[in-house]
């Protein structure tokens, strides 16, 4: 064995135990391994995974702070540093080697599941670690200059409630700076190992960065928490709190946005690069193939994905062929399409109308819940507009989990950017898909089920995720809407598009799209806006294969519901079937396959 596998496994000992085999044969351990027999593995795992855990939130206390855990809301630490890069390396091979070396033989159920996720994921982070993501640490979907705002701002995770919450993001602000620097000589090597972002993306980021520049502190939104500072507080405190804030802010922060923006436009830009896919920049093509097994948790290739979008882009259209005939719209699909887009009477004449009827869908669907529903969170949500420094390239609809302590809720985050773009009939199935019963429901119980690991309860495959997400869309007439055929046309407009992303981000990066070549075949096939067609195309750009994620997720869901209620008949019991899925959290594809189908076997050994 290694010295260097033979000096972490010492470390470990205490929290795992190591078994050895003494000359005779005999069995002998540490006092951890004599206090949990083989027996109970289980409880040895559980221990290690809270103490993982902990560990994790001291090394990433942002992740603490999106919790609701405050205990670190005063650090931040240099993610882009070499250091921190490696000191993450290090951790992940550490616990790994500690998890696998209690090992799998003998558990079963949860704390089975729990250890190949576990050793999955560990694995996956260790492989990504060979690919460069690092050299492109901002791009017009985010980085550190837009999430600086989201915590600062006093609207988002981190807590602006006490003198103590005050002070802790004094400390975190006086730290982007060195955070925004570390930016700046990331792209650096970037440009010298030929791996930089393409020109569209960064042209979008400099207008996104003159919207947060400001020359007094008092008109940046980093202002937010001194204008709306709680009355209660003493007036030494406000008068302390407001010269501190107007120092970090005027004299560090906005200083590091124009270095920033500096940056970027005279050095970065001119070095951008005219293609735009993940396989031309160097070993892309391996890159690409591992971002598409990782987001999708299955071994499709590019090639089997696209086919199969361009399948489901055609059944699509017959479906919106049959909502043609039902209003009796005359001309062809492309005239339909226009006429969705097009149409006075699909557009909202005031944000206040569009998030008024966002907000009158939650009773409506509350009504027909329980009829499908027996597992439902406890934690409330909301529903916001997207902050308009970020609204012109966000997407539609989004959603933040709610804290772990329930003091945030869940929050559905509405576009409200280019009014005359955001459809009436788009509103249900997005509402479905980001509120109830969509990500809320499934990320809000995950978060509730306190018997689980922490980091699968906070952790999660997108696959899973977001096919849930588009599989809650599906769901929309048994949960009395898609009454009206025009909303069912937003319901299938939305399924194509997600049809469509298996065409276009495989196309981007592994069969030489260019970037227009999406946006039209983005505007040919669907009732999408080129508002809304460039901006997702950029998405892909910017978060290669991430988008394959919904439509393979939600297929695999319709799968197993299938195959679920092909073999129950009259048994089977919808309420059942999303409590089974739900009840585990987020999982990989083939391991909500395989519990699936030891339900549906359950359930049968049960009937008459």
């Amino acid at each position: 064995m290694p010295v260097r596998v033979l000096l972490a496994a010492a470390l470990a000992i205490a929290l795992v135990g190591c078994a050895t085999t003494a000359p005779d044969g005999t069995r002998t351990g540490t006092a951890d391994e004599l206090a949990f027999p083989r027996s109970d593995k289980a409880a040895r795992l559980d221990k290690l995974y809270a103490d993982y855990w902990e560990a994790l939130l001291k090394l990433n206390p942002v992740q603490a702070t999106f919790q609701g855990d405050n205990r670190y809301n005063d650090q931040l630490p240099d993610f882009g540093t070499a250091q921190f890069r490696a000191q993450s390396r290090k951790f992940t091979q550490d616990w790994l080697q500690r998890v696998e070396a209690i090992g799998a033989d003998g558990l079963q159920g949860q704390a089975l599941l729990s250890y190949q996720i576990f050793v999955r994921d560990a694995k996956n982070s260790l492989e990504a670690d060979q690919y460069p993501t690092w050299m492109q640490p901002i791009n017009q979907m985010g980085g550190i200059p837009s999430f600086a705002v989201q915590l600062g701002s006093g609207t988002g995770a981190q807590p602006f409630k006490t003198v103590k919450d005050y002070d802790n993001w004094l400390a975190r602000g006086n730290r982007l700076p060195a955070l925004f620097d570390t930016s700046i000589a990331n792209m650096r090597e970037g440009i010298k190992a030929g791996v930089v972002q393409p020109r569209p993306l960064m042209e979008k980021v400099i207008p996104q960065l003159d919207a947060l520049i400001k020359d007094r502190p008092e008109d940046t939104l980093l202002w937010g928490p001194v204008r709306s500072m709680p009355a209660d507080f003493s007036d030494a405190d406000k008068q302390r709190l407001t010269a501190a804030y107007r120092d970090m802010i005027g004299q560090r922060v906005m200083p590091a946005y124009k270095r920033l923006r500096a940056f970027i436009a005279d050095e970065y830009l001119p070095a951008t690069r005219t293609t735009v896919s993940l396989d031309k920049l160097p070993n892309g093509a391996a890159w690409y193939a591992f971002n598409v097994r990782n987001s999708t948790s299955t071994n499709m290739t590019p090639a089997q994905i696209h086919q199969l979008g361009l399948d489901e882009v055609a059944r699509i259209h017959g479906e919106i062929g049959k909502v043609m005939r039902q209003v009796g719209f005359k001309g062809d699909l492309q005239a339909f399409f226009k006429f969705m887009r097009t149409q006075k009477r699909f557009e909202y004449k005031t944000e206040g109308a569009l998030l008024e009827h966002y907000r009158s869908l939650e009773d409506k669907i509350n009504e027909k819940i329980p009829g499908q529903f027996s597992l439902v969170p406890k934690a409330p949500f909301e529903i916001r507009p997207v902050e308009p420094y970020r609204a012109k390239s966000a997407a539609g609809g989004s959603y933040m989990s709610p804290s772990e302590d329930g003091k945030r809720p869940g929050i559905f985050y509405v576009n409200t950017y280019d009014l005359p773009t955001r459809k009436t009939w788009d509103a249900e199935d997005l509402y479905l898909h980001e509120a109830i019963p969509g990500h809320h429901f499934q990320l809000a119980l995950q978060q509730e089920l306190t018997d689980l690991p922490k980091f699968r309860r906070f952790g999660g495959e997108t696959a899973f995720i977001e096919g849930w997400g588009l599989y809650a869309e599906s769901l929309g007439k048994d949960l009395g809407v898609y009454t009206d055929p025009y909303n069912y046309f937003g319901y299938l407009q939305n399924e194509l598009w997600r049809a469509i992303r298996l065409v276009t981000d495989t196309g981007l990066h592994s069969k030489g799209w260019t970037r227009e070549q999406v946006i039209k075949y983005m505007l040919d096939n669907s009732a999408e806006s080129e508002t809304q067609a460039t901006a997702e195309a950029e998405r892909y750009i910017a978060w290669p294969a991430q988008a394959l994620a919904y439509k393979i997720g939600e297929l695999k869901i319709k799968e197993v519901r299938a195959k679920a209620e092909k073999e129950l008949g009259p048994k089977f019991d919808v309420r059942e079937f999303h409590a089974e899925v739900l009840k585990d959290g987020s999982v990989p594809l083939d391991v909500l396959e395989q519990k699936i189908d030891r339900w549906v076997s359950g359930r049968a050994k049960q009937m008459p």
